[in-house]
């Protein structure tokens, strides 16, 4: 039910229709759960499809027999589930301290194992179980074996194959997921000292081997399942910001892992989804939901609905969500249920709920916040906002955006709601979805539909105020028709009496349909008129609106009317009160309530509460409190309503739960096309006081919420349901009320049509009822019907069946007048079922409904209803107690117990006990107790007197470090004077050397630890414990692959530990790619000493660094610079000392290289410029920067999204420090954007830039480039020589007009002279010749070109080394070694240097293979056409030369 409440009144007595929570330990106690609602009942006319029956014919003719035997396993099953769901709650219901008596003990003789149920045959499909029980008896308990052919069955030997169990003397072999090969004659043997009985029995598997094979349980829709629920979840209370969990535990037939039931969450009636901030779980017996992050949006009324085998079943309760501790002391609680609505390009109305405020200053406005991509929130508003409605402007069309609200008083500002669902803002009015015969979805756009030559767009219409406040007013408008192909904004006018029309949008471009207006003044009227504009003109004005002055229309509710509290649980209390007379789009009530004599006010609900009665949960028992309510609009909270008269939180008549139970039998007397007459039959059980009140729900056989239909109680158990339409489906439910409260409800009824009755015939009798029951007679009673026909009834025919036959024969063949009958000649012990037509002058009546079956049997002392009995054993280890435990289940919402005990039991005391129930029309239960339930006490007994040792975990293994094994178990509970022993192998161990025994007295483990573990420790493993009179054993088998896999992994622990003695790895090898992307082989070391020596190999050759590793720091590197495919290989690194040795491997080849460049890329991505435009002899080129480039990353170059290959137009390549892509002779089909893409596997990293419109700039530009001034080639980049020798630095230069040429040393300028001549010959060629250079000769050189168009600057490393003294080694930023010229005059010859770098050193170098005399020149030019100068050239042009791809508007 949406709410609890209490419905009519009068006198004394106020009804009370109410459900309350049940706790955990209280099951069935369902009668007063909170505002809960009934389960849906799937209807009866829904029958199964033509194509179901067929399939089912189908597969019924092909599976035959087998599928009969398993029909009759699902059977069984339902049945023992059944049955485990029964003990389970008459076990909930055995009181847990009984009374302590002196028995005397009956000894029972010896005797031999005797079969009291033999196994039995069975025949099964592979891959289903198969459980064989048998029951033995005998003195002393026999021991059974299990046997397959002769052959022992051993579960260790196939793990979860087999089960064995002994429960009671009932002993059972379950073999799980059967096969082919399971088939053969299985035995149970059962033994004593006194001899040996043997039951066999065998079992065949067979394979399906059919056309169509028979379906499996997997395949079955989980509303065929059958599920009980079993402990559900109560009324709970959480805090904002918390979490908490709603579950239900269940009883599924048949549970099946794959297969679990289907089940669904509402609040307040509606679907929940799954989501992150509801996680749904049904699994495993369970049904749960939990809440991680809790708001207010969260309040409400949860039920839990599983869809079974009859219908439905399910379960509700209420959650509060209380306010978090504000930020501010003062400060009102945070807003809810933040909606979105009337989205537009750059507009959206929001909406939200005001915060319940009783002790805090009221709410004087709201701030609304809006988060766009970011975590950054950006308020809306700049000054509160009072009413709950506001309009959001100047969003971003496309964007993504959520929005939450923050309440504003006297003390500060509350914390935010929760935020809202993500919208985007959008055109609603730029596109149509178009459904064409169900089949086709066409996307029209409004521009498709207009003529190309259409550009002005119309005016817009139906111009209007749509949202009007004291704060501000939304103006609302369609858009235009024809819309001119092009973007839309509007012009926004306004005018007032006699004014000119004024602009208000002015510096505003308003693209929606939607603006708000917050400057008008008070007292005033406008009108207001909109223009259409876009790129080609503007529209003419659209019709003006009406007046439109600012104002609240209605403002808050008016005050709730009186408030009436009565009792309802020991914690809770019904509140009630009269709605409000003026409810101004009401959102809901706020209840309050403060103990009596206080003044602080505490909140009952957080969340508005729609409905005018409520249950009160979480109060203190025993205190006495006073209520109040207020109603809730968008304007705020009401005034306060009058005080409720003070009330004590009391359990309803001193009984927590004493309503009665439910109405049934809800049937159709009469119909006039808009209401129906209804009847029912009063519950069975009263719940101890008089129901006096029944209430009756409906709902649409479509729908599932359910509508009172009636407010003030009803009387009598007929009622006519008005207000309805003809020809729909109804389904309606019952609930009764007495002094207590309002019952739980009945099943809903079966769908009934609203269709008016006009046949001459009487409608069916009602309220058939039964006495003077004999084993061969009875009376049935009637009522008469309330639909007469044409003419009045005159007599009444009866009609009998025994109970399942649909067969019914009349019990007298000429009418009564009278409305009772006595039925004779029954069957004793039969159980029949009645039925009762009426008779007027046109004929006979509709039947009435059949009663309720009726057992033909006396009812003083035999019972007509038989619940379940239980004989119970109260355990006590000095006495013997036998108690008789009989549960009604049929009184649900008042658990009735009684107990007979016995003490000092003898088969004196054998015989049958009844019990019977008063105020049930002679409900009773019996039970015999027999001579086998004595002795089977008496066996109980003995185990009480022979108690053993309980055990928390049996015998188990560990593997420790050092290779120990520790073999342990923990018992419940210890005493000091336990003892135990180990056997291993039928042989007692104690400890010394090579194991050690101990126990803790305080936790009960008992442990000992095996210090050298072998082959020689396998076996068989068991603890003996004894403690007083207890006793126990438990035995591990440690064999097999069992004992291998324990063996491997202590040999490995005994192995690290030896290897963790001296310098080891901690951590081995792995790689980081550092912010400069070198790669970094990274391991971490420990138990090291500075004697230790760590060493870097590369495919066995040793890397020497020129600074050795650290390895006391604890983390030691290889830095690999500039990564490529040369770099793969197997790395190994050592350590060692005095105290060992240890060795680690990392390959860089495949996966593991693909990862590395990867992780460069990813750098390199993040890193990457903004393409640049850069003009060169050969066309353009457009470059990208980055930390680090190499051709083995994912790199595509785009043009217009479509891909580029490398060729002669269009050449790929790059530096280390940059990508490239060389236009060559561009035209305008290189015109667009192009785009360089680089890959790290998971993200793509995009930079992009715009060739179009620019030729002219390209041209000029392109123009410079040729003509400025450069080096065309001739220099190296650095060289060594030797003293005394000559040099000549001679390079070939360009430019138009002839450049001008200075050379540099130093970065200071060199002057011609004996010792350093400068010459430029021909305007083309430049030389710097040294002569006899020395020492003071080396340093850095440089030459400047330059003309008016711009120029170049080349540097080239001079080193000179003295005679005699060894060629030096060419390391990074050094010159490679030049060999002595043949003449005085060395011009060096450029030769490429190789990009290897050495592992010997940090810095990547490698040795020159000849000693050459020609200095090394970088080349990172991609092809010989490409003049890009080298990484040793920097450029002068003006930056005017690098374009950033323009923005478009």
């Amino acid at each position: 039910r949406p709410a609890d409440g209490v419905r009519g009144g009068g006198g004394h007595v106020v009804m009370e229709r109410k459900s309350t929570c049940n706790s955990v330990s209280q099951v069935k106690a369902q009668a007063t759960e909170a505002m809960a609602e009934p389960a849906y009942t799937v209807p009866e006319f829904r029958q199964r499809s033509t194509e179901e029956v067929e399939e089912y014919q189908r597969v019924s003719t092909h599976v035959g027999k087998g599928l009969a035997a398993i029909q009759e396993e699902l059977h069984r099953m339902r049945m023992a589930t059944k049955a485990q769901v029964d003990n389970l709650a008459i076990k909930r219901e055995v009181p847990a301290t009984p009374t302590l008596r002196k028995v005397d003990l009956y000894e029972e003789g010896n005797k031999l194992p005797d079969f009291l149920v033999a196994l039995r045959p069975h025949t099964v499909w592979e891959k289903t179980p198969v459980k064989l029980y048998c029951t033995v008896h005998g003195h002393p308990r026999p021991v059974v074996s299990w046997f397959k052919d002769g052959v022992p069955v051993n579960p260790l030997n196939a793990p979860g194959k087999y089960k064995i169990e002994s429960k009671y003397g009932v002993h059972g072999l379950i073999i799980s997921r059967s096969a082919v090969s399971d088939t053969a004659e299985y035995s149970a043997v059962a033994s004593n000292p006194f001899g040996t009985a043997t039951s066999k029995a065998t079992v065949t598997v067979k394979i399906a081997l059919l056309l169509h094979p028979v379906p499996r349980l997997t395949q079955m829709h989980p509303s065929k399942l059958e599920v009980t629920l079993l402990e559900r979840f109560s009324v709970s209370f959480g805090v904002e910001g918390g979490s908490i969990s709603l579950a239900c535990s269940m009883v599924v037939v048949p549970d099946l892992p794959n297969l679990p039931p289907l089940a669904h969450w509402y609040r307040d009636d509606h679907l929940m989804k799954a989501g992150p901030l509801a996680e749904m779980k049904v699994g495993g017996g369970l049904a749960r939901l939990n809440l991680p992050r809790l708001a207010k949006d969260d309040e409400g009324l949860y039920t839990l609905r599983i869809y079974t085998k009859e219908g439905t079943t399910e379960h509700s309760a209420y959650l509060f969500v209380q306010d978090a501790v504000p930020s501010v002391a003062g400060a009102p609680g945070a807003p809810m249920s933040v909606k979105v609505f009337d989205i537009n390009m750059d507009f959206a109305l929001v909406s939200w709920k005001p915060p319940n405020t009783t002790n805090e200053a009221a709410v004087s406005g709201y701030f609304v916040d809006r988060l766009a991509g970011s975590d950054h929130w950006v308020q809306c508003n700049d000054t509160p906002v009072k009413v709950c409605k506001y309009p959001v402007t100047g969003l971003t069309l496309g964007q993504a955006v959520h929005f939450r609200v923050r309440a504003v008083n006297s003390a500060g500002i509350s914390r935010p709601s929760r935020r809202s669902q993500k919208v985007t803002a959008a055109d609603p009015a730029e596109s149509e979805l178009v459904n064409i015969r169900g089949h086709y979805d066409i996307l029209i756009r409004d521009d498709d539909l207009e003529g190309s030559y259409v550009t002005i767009p119309g005016e817009p219409t139906s111009v209007h105020a749509s949202e009007v406040y004291q704060a501000y007013v939304v103006l609302s408008w369609t858009p235009p028709t024809p819309r001119g192909r092009a973007r839309l904004w509007y012009i926004i006018e306004k005018v007032s009496g006699t004014e000119e029309w004024t602009r208000i949008n002015t510096g505003v471009k308003v693209q929606s349909p939607r603006y708000p207006i917050f400057d008008l003044l008070d007292g005033k009227s406008y009108q207001f008129r909109v223009f259409s504009a876009n790129q080609f003109g503007s529209s003419e004005a659209s019709a003006p609106t009406g007046p439109v002055q600012k104002a609240d229309e209605h403002g808050v509710p008016s005050t709730p009317g009186q408030v009436v509290a009565t009792r309802n649980t020991k914690s809770s209390v019904f509140v009630q009160w009269e709605a409000s007379k003026v409810p101004n789009s009401l959102l809901g009530y706020y209840i309050d309530a403060r103990p009596a004599g206080s003044k602080l006010w505490q909140p009952c609900n957080h969340k508005p509460f729609r409905h005018t009665r409520f249950v009160v949960h979480g109060l203190v028992p025993g205190e006495t409190y006073v209520f109040r309510v207020q109603a809730v609009n968008l304007f705020g909270l009401s005034a306060e309503s009058q005080e409720s008269s003070p009330i004590a939180v009391e359990p309803a008549l001193g009984v927590e739960y004493a309503t009665p139970s439910s109405p049934f039998g809800i049937t159709l007397l009469s119909c006039n096309g808009s209401s129906m007459t209804l009847a029912w039959k009063s519950p069975k059980h009263c719940g101890g006081s008089h129901v006096n009140a029944y209430y009756v729900d409906r709902r649409n056989a479509d729908k599932l919420q359910w509508k009172e239909v009636n407010v003030s109680a009803i009387k009598e158990r007929v009622y006519t349901v008005e207000g309805l339409t003809e020809g729909n489906f109804y389904e309606f439910k019952v609930q009764a009320g007495n002094m207590a409260g309002v019952g739980v409800p009945s099943e809903a009824s079966k769908p009934m049509k609203c269709e008016a009755w006009t046949m001459a015939e009487p409608g069916p009798a009602f309220d058939l009822s039964f006495s003077e029951v004999r084993s061969d007679s009875l009376v049935i009673l009637w009522k008469a019907p309330v639909y007469t026909g044409a003419s009045a009834v005159t007599g009444y025919l009866v009609e009998m069946a025994k109970k399942g036959s649909s067969d019914f024969t009349a019990v007298n063949q000429d009418a009564v007048s009278h409305r009772y009958l006595q039925v004779g000649g029954l069957e004793a012990g039969e159980t029949y079922v009645f039925r009762v037509r009426s008779v007027n002058a046109d004929g006979v009546g509709k039947a009435s409904q059949v009663s309720e079956p009726i057992l033909a049997k006396a009812l003083p002392g035999n019972p007509r209803f038989l619940p379940s009995s239980l004989p119970a054993f109260l355990p006590f280890p000095t006495t013997l107690f036998i108690s008789l435990f009989v549960s009604f289940h049929c009184i649900k919402s008042y658990p009735l117990l009684s107990r007979l005990t016995f003490t000092s039991p003898d088969k004196d005391d054998l015989g049958r006990y009844s019990v019977v129930v008063t105020d049930t029309d002679g409900v009773s239960a019996s039970h015999t107790l027999t001579e086998d339930a004595l002795n089977t006490m008496l066996e109980l007994s003995h185990a009480i007197r022979n108690p053993i040792v309980p055990l928390k975990h049996g015998l188990n293994y560990e593997i420790l470090e050092k290779g120990h094994v520790r073999f342990w178990l923990q018992a419940t509970k210890l005493s000091a004077a336990a003892s135990y022993r180990f056997i291993v192998n039928d042989k007692e161990v104690t400890s010394g050397e090579g194991q050690k025994i101990s126990h803790d007295a305080k936790t009960g483990v008992i442990q000992m630890t095996v210090e050298h573990f072998t082959r020689a420790n396998e076996g068989t493993y068991t603890v003996q414990i004894h403690d007083g009179k207890a006793k126990n054993q438990t035995s591990l088998v440690l064999v097999g692959d069992v004992f291998k896999a324990a063996l491997t992994e202590a040999e490995f622990q005994r192995k690290e530990h030896l290897r963790k003695l001296g310098p080891h790895f901690s951590e081995y090898l792995y790689f980081t790619v550092a912010e400069d992307c070198t790669v970094l082989l990274a391991c971490k070391v420990a138990n090291v000493k500075k004697e230790t020596k760590f060493t870097w190999y590369k495919e066995d050759e040793e890397i020497v660094l020129e600074t050795a590793p650290n390895a006391m720091s604890g983390s030691v590197a290889l830095p690999i610079p500039q990564f490529s495919r040369k770099d793969q290989g197997v790395y190994k690194a050592t350590l060692s000392d005095d105290k060992g040795k240890d060795t680690s491997l990392f390959e860089v080849s495949g996966q593991v290289f693909d990862d590395i460049i990867n992780a460069i890329a990813k750098i390199a991505g993040t890193s990457a410029s903004e393409l640049v435009l850069q003009c060169t002899p050969e066309g353009i080129r457009l470059q990208c920067y980055m930390t680090y480039y190499t051709e083995e990353m994912k790199t595509v170059w785009k043009h217009r999204d479509s891909k580029i290959a490398s060729s002669e137009k269009m050449r790929i390549g790059g530096t280390a420090e940059m990508a490239w892509m060389q236009i060559c002779d561009p035209s305008d089909k290189e015109k667009g954007q192009y785009t360089i893409e680089i890959s790290d596997g998971v993200n793509v990293y995009a930079r992009s830039f715009d060739l179009s419109g620019q030729e002219w700039m390209l041209r000029r530009l392109l123009m410079t480039q040729q003509n400025r001034g450069r080096v065309v080639g001739g220099l190296p980049d650095v060289v060594t020589i030797m003293e005394h020798k000559s040099l000549s630095l001679t390079c070939t230069v360009w430019g138009e007009p002839t450049p001008e040429v200075t050379w540099f040393k130093n970065e200071q300028e060199v002057a011609s002279c004996e010792h350093t001549k400068v010459t430029f010959e021909g305007g083309k060629f430049a030389s710097l010749v040294i002569t006899q250079v020395t020492s003071d000769d080396s340093g850095k050189y440089s030459i400047n070109v330059r003309n008016k168009y711009g120029g170049e600057f080349v540097e080239i490393t001079v080193s000179v080394y003295r005679h005699g003294e060894p060629i030096p080694e060419p390391k990074l930023g050094q010159p490679k070694t030049a060999a002595p010229a043949a003449s005085k005059t060395s011009t060096p010859t450029p030769s490429m240097k190789s990009p290897t770098p050495s592992m010997k050193s940090p810095t990547p170098s490698m040795k020159s293979p000849t000693p050459a005399s020609t200095p090394v020149p970088k080349s990172p030019t991609p092809g010989p056409k490409s003049p890009t100068p080298t990484r040793s050239v920097k450029s002068p042009t003006p930056t005017s030369r690098f374009l950033k791809s323009p923005t478009p508007k």
